[in-house]
This record gives C-alpha cells, sequence and structure tokens, in this order.
C-alpha cells in the first residue's frame, strides 16, 4: 500500500469514504494490508461507525494447541459473502493464543503470558482468559487459571459477561457483573473465579449456555455400552450451595431418542427455546451397527418435544463414511461438520421454505493439527465492549 493513492488521501477523508461500506466490506478491507488495517482500527474510525449496531455472522475455526505463530490471526468464513476472512490478533500482548467461543460480538481466547517463552515451565503452570472484540482492538484479562483448566475444560459464554468453564469433577463461575443471587446479578459479590462440585455421572458433552441455563450431555451406561442422557441446571440456583444441582431431562414420550443416535452432540440453536442434538443415525440397535447419515434433531425446551431438523444428503454422507471421527459445531442456525481426509466443512443451515439450500461445502479449510477442524460460530460487532 505503500505506492497507493490511498497514501496521499487526509485520514479524515480515507475514514469518510470507509464508513460508507457495510461492516462485511469493512471486515474484508482491513485484511488487505497493515496500513489499511491500522486506519480502519483507529478510534477516529471506529467512532464513525458506532452507530452501525450491524452484526455479521462468521464460522471461525480453532488452531490446533500445537499451531505457534508469530502473527496470530483468527480464521472465519462468511457464508454470506462465500469466503474466507482473516481477523488480526496481534492486538493483543499474549502468546500461545488459542480461540475458543464467542458470544454477543466478542471473542474468547486462552492465552499465556508475552514475558515467557513458549517452552518456559512457567508458561504451562498459567493460563489466562482474554476477552476482545477483534474489530476494535478492545481487550481485557480474566483472572488467571492453572493450565489444566484450559486443556481439560470447556468455555461457555453468556451474556452479562458469564464465563463458566466446566470439567468432568469442577466447574468454574466468573461474571463481570457479579454474580447470580435470587435470579439476578448482585455486583457486591467479589467477581473473582467461584468454584463448584461438578455433581455430574460422567463427563459433560457439548454443554451450551442457554438463557441462564445449561444443558449437557452425559454418558450413563456401563463401560461395554453409551447411553446417553441429558441434564440441566441453572446457574442462579447454585450459586450459595457451591455446588451444581443438575436435573436430568427426559420424557417417557421420548422412548429410543438417545438410541437412535451414535455420538450425539449438542448444538447451540438460535431461539433460547430450542436446541438441536445431532448425531451418526444407527441402521440398527445392535451394538455395532453402522450409521446411515448423520441426522439433525430439534428439541422444544418448553414443550419438550422432538422433530427432526437436517438429514445430510447421502451422497455428502459418502465422504464421512471412510472417518472413525467427525466434529461438530455451530451455533444459531448453521450446524457445520468436519472429518479426517475430507478436506473441507458440510454446512447445515436452517433455511425456513428452502430445502435445497439447507447442505452444502465449505471449501479453503485451513489444516489442523489433527487433521480434524474444529470451530465455532462468530457474531461481529461492533458495538461490543469486553
Amino acid at each position: 500500500m505503500d505506492s497507493s493513492p490511498f497514501n496521499i488521501l487526509p485520514q479524515d477523508t480515507l475514514h469518510q469514504i470507509f464508513s460508507r461500506l457495510s461492516l462485511r466490506r469493512i471486515a474484508a478491507a482491513k485484511c488487505v494490508c497493515k496500513s489499511l488495517h491500522s486506519a480502519l482500527s483507529s478510534p477516529s474510525f471506529l467512532h464513525l461507525l458506532r452507530t452501525q449496531s450491524q452484526s455479521l455472522s462468521f464460522v471461525a475455526l480453532k488452531p490446533s494447541h500445537r499451531h505457534v505463530t508469530a502473527h496470530p490471526t483468527l480464521h472465519a468464513f462468511d457464508p454470506a459473502a462465500n469466503q474466507w476472512i482473516k481477523f488480526s490478533l496481534s492486538f493483543l500482548p499474549f502468546s500461545a493464543l488459542h480461540p475458543i467461543t464467542s458470544c454477543d460480538g466478542l471473542l474468547y481466547l486462552w492465552a499465556s503470558s508475552l514475558h515467557n517463552p513458549p517452552t518456559s515451565p512457567a508458561l504451562n503452570s498459567q493460563k489466562a482468559l482474554v476477552v476482545c472484540n477483534p474489530l476494535t482492538g478492545q481487550f481485557k484479562t480474566l483472572p488467571q487459571l492453572g493450565s489444566a483448566w484450559s486443556r481439560h475444560g470447556s468455555v461457555l459464554a453468556g451474556s452479562l459477561s458469564v464465563v463458566l468453564v466446566l470439567t468432568e469433577l469442577a466447574i468454574l463461575y466468573y461474571s463481570e457483573n457479579g454474580n447470580p443471587k435470587n435470579g439476578t446479578f448482585d455486583p457486591s459479590i467479589s467477581t473473582n473465579w467461584l468454584k463448584f462440585s461438578s455433581n455430574l455421572p460422567s463427563k459433560p458433552r457439548s454443554p451450551v449456555l442457554i438463557s441462564d441455563f445449561i444443558l449437557t450431555l452425559c454418558d450413563v451406561g456401563s463401560p461395554w455400552r453409551s447411553q446417553w442422557a441429558m441434564f440441566k441446571t441453572k446457574i442462579a440456583n447454585n450459586v450459595e450451595k457451591k455446588t451444581m444441582q443438575w436435573a436430568r431431562l427426559e420424557k417417557r414420550e421420548w422412548g429410543d431418542i438417545f438410541d437412535i443416535l451414535k455420538r450425539p452432540r449438542l448444538v447451540k440453536a438460535g431461539d433460547d427455546k430450542k436446541v438441536y442434538m445431532v448425531g451418526g443415525l444407527s441402521s440398527s440397535y445392535a451394538l455395532q451397527s453402522a450409521c446411515t447419515t448423520i441426522l439433525i434433531l430439534r428439541l422444544d425446551l418448553e414443550s419438550l418435544k422432538w422433530d427432526e431438523a437436517g438429514r445430510m444428503p447421502v451422497e455428502m454422507y459418502r465422504c464421512f463414511m471412510e472417518s472413525s471421527k467427525f466434529k461438530v459445531f455451530g451455533a444459531g442456525n448453521r450446524v457445520c461438520f468436519s472429518a479426517k481426509r475430507v478436506g473441507r466443512l458440510a454446512m447445515w443451515e436452517e433455511v425456513k421454505g428452502d430445502e435445497n439450500t439447507q447442505w452444502r461445502w465449505v471449501d479453503g479449510v485451513l489444516g489442523s493439527g489433527d487433521g480434524l477442524p474444529r470451530g465455532f460460530v462468530f457474531e461481529a460487532r461492533l458495538d461490543a465492549v469486553p
């Protein structure tokens, strides 16, 4: 950009030109070069855009834990524009950045201190959760945690700056606005991490945070045969008890709903009144039965009734048949699937009244450490403040 005519323009004029673009085009323009990224990240330009409350929905990829780069970026796919975009994370003064989830326009990452080299023993003892807005360059750091939480914990982020880290034995809770008391948030209570006993029968699988409660799947079967069940807890009811009180979510009408899906996983829907459950559709009840396709079920959390939301087309599923393992991630109206040796993502979108556009391939996926991309949905917003 050094020889570009943009260098001749006054910065105010440059800001006025780009402020007339959509948020999607501004995000793409910031990826062109460092000079343009700097100009479109300045406080004066961001002030011009504060009136733009629009959001963009991206499918972001998690980097491999083995992948450490001097120029960290968030690789995200824009389904509407059908293109990949790189969000620079170089404004963060940390090393070993690993994006893990997002909520309300904010990105959550595990990070290590910049003062320690990647091989330093001190680096492995402490990790911190960093919350940032890649569009504005603003960030904050939550209180530090041991590295075991980053290796084994599932991070859930919700509104009111609520963050939870779940493991098999314990759950950590944090909120910048205080801790829930009697269904409300009391800012007078300390905002350090609170620790609870998990109180679950097994490791929580694919937990999701919906409004003020958590849903998760647990294996309640035997060492020889898995048997999945769904559990629910309300966050506000657990703070003073120091333990999570879970209730098994079930109805007689569900029948064998958990037997027909292999390796079921929960995915948060765009509506707080619904949740998706995704898994391989078993061809029979036999222990080693093959799957015929991948099924997406939808649970209405008010009526507790299931219905089928989507079924992967046979020609698409053939690419997943040879893989012994696949990953599921998404949120809102999108669910993505990845598998080893496939080299691309299969994406399902809930499009009302247009079944022909529900499934599609996403090419250009960057390789991960084990060839199995993982990710999450990132709703980018300019007005999100950490």
